[in-house]
């Protein structure tokens, strides 16, 4: 009897190591990234640099896939949706935090686990070249005297450069829709748009409005950040201009679906921080004018809660919550 005892405890030692090897083999296969956003744009280029970076790191193919519709609603759920084995793994967008708030989906942040934010640009505010406002603090005084007679565009209604002029005068304690919001498909329309004098402002990042202002047709006047641009470090920040400490962004991370083990997450955010710390992507993103931002872990996820109670007070303010 107890030679059997013995017998059944080796076996079962011996199923143990061995299934302790296998999990710590991970990963022992493909991983497939997804993007909520289609291919050849700003995400999707740095989804897959991201991929080809973590290939290397762990020494095991990272498959882009694009999974778009319902304003990225498809992608971030199929995130979500996926087997919490380390498989299956996204890029998670600023629209995350606002999909929930606009009444698009069910999902927020938290159904995630947050492995790292890899990028962040603030918005900025930006005018046209022969605009009467030579600083924010003039734009500011502006507003204030003319409710509603400013006009602001960038993206669509409830999008996150809406979100970002209306959190803007909403912090300064002016009602949030004192500069009405012209939707737009976009920041390239909306900066054709400020040059040609149909509207006023556009608070997109300063990436976004790059072209226009090297070209010398649109000046910025500040950037909703703690820290100024590299880019255009002659840019204040909003604090600095106007003593305003409201901040936004863009950003974008990468997660998995809630319940990553403990040992799979740990090994995926030390390689996501060498990928982000690396030369390759330092290079890659400073090419296309996007900053470089670095956060996991629990870290990431305050991040990702702090923008999405940010984004639904100002969305609550411009009545667009539901």
């Amino acid at each position: 009897m107890n030679k059997r005892n013995m017998l059944k405890g080796l076996l079962g030692l011996t199923l143990a190591v061995g299934a302790g090897m296998a999990h710590a083999a991970y990963p022992e296969r493909p991983i497939t990234m997804i993007v909520p956003w289609g291919a050849g744009g700003g995400t999707d280029a740095t989804a897959r640099m991201i991929a080809t970076l973590l290939e290397k790191e762990l020494d095991n193919p990272v498959n882009v896939v694009n999974r778009t519709g319902g304003n990225g609603v498809v992608g971030h759920m199929a995130i979500s949706k996926g087997k919490p084995d380390g498989y299956t793994l996204g890029m998670l967008t600023v629209e995350i935090a606002t999909m929930k708030h606009l009444g698009l989906t069910t999902i927020t942040t938290a159904d995630y686990t947050p492995l790292a934010l890899m990028n962040e640009d603030p918005a900025g505010v930006t005018v046209s070249a022969t605009s009467e406002y030579k600083d924010m603090k003039g734009l500011m005084e502006a507003i204030k005297a003319n409710p509603g007679k400013l006009k602001a565009s960038g993206t669509g209604q409830g999008g996150i450069w809406h979100i970002a002029i209306a959190g803007l005068v909403n912090k300064a304690g002016l009602p949030a829709n004192s500069v009405p919001f012209v939707p737009s498909n976009g920041s390239a329309p909306a900066m054709l748009e400020l040059v040609a004098g149909g509207i006023d402002i556009v608070p997109t990042s300063l990436p976004e409005a790059r072209a226009m202002i090297d070209a010398g047709k649109a000046k910025p006047l500040a950037i909703m950040a703690k820290e100024r641009s590299p880019m255009y470090p002659d840019v204040p920040t909003l604090k600095e201009t106007t003593g305003n400490d409201w901040t936004v962004g863009v950003w974008r991370g990468i997660a998995g679906p809630k319940g990553l083990p403990d040992d799979v997450t740990a090994k995926l955010e030390a390689a996501l921080k060498k990928v982000n710390e690396s030369k390759e992507f330092r290079d890659f993103m400073a090419k296309r004018g996007f900053g470089v931002a670095f956060a996991s872990g629990k870290e990431y996820g305050d991040y990702m809660a702090k923008s999405t109670a940010d984004f639904g007070e100002v969305l609550k303010a411009i009545g667009m919550a539901k």
